[in-house]
C-alpha cells in the first residue's frame, strides 16, 4: 500500500502511524527523485509493509528540519524511526538501497 504523507503525519520526528513503513522524502524539482520515484512507487505494489510518499518540494515544508537531503528513504516502526537512507551526490538513490533499507525488517 503506498500513502501520501505530508508535514501533519510527522511530530517531533516521529511518524504518526503503527506498524512497518518505509517513507521515500522527494521533490518534484530533483532530478534524481524523479529517476528514483518510478522505482520506489513499483516496489510499494510487491511490498509486504505499508509504504508512504512525502512531497517536500516547498522550502517552507517543515520536514525540511529533518530531510537535508533528497530522495531520502526512512523506515519507521511503530512511529520511531529505525532506518535512514540519503540520497547521495550525484547518484541520489538506487533500488539497491530500498532493498537494503528493508534487510533485517
Amino acid at each position: 500500500m503506498l500513502i501520501r504523507l505530508t508535514s501533519h503525519d510527522f511530530v517531533g520526528g516521529k511518524l504518526n502511524r503503527a506498524g512497518l513503513v518505509m517513507v521515500m522524502f522527494y521533490t518534484d524539482w530533483c532530478p534524481f527523485c524523479i529517476f528514483f520515484k518510478p522505482q520506489f512507487e513499483e516496489f510499494a505494489k510487491k511490498g509486504d509493509v505499508d509504504f508512504g510518499e512525502a512531497n517536500i518540494s516547498h522550502y517552507e515544508d517543515p520536514l525540511w528540519e529533518q530531510i537535508k537531503v533528497v530522495p531520502s528513504l526512512l523506515l519507521f516502526k511503530d512511529g520511531e524511526l529505525v532506518k535512514r537512507k540519503d540520497g547521495r551526490l550525484i547518484r541520489g538513490l538506487h533500488r539497491t538501497d530500498i532493498d537494503e533499507s528493508m534487510s533485517d525488517q
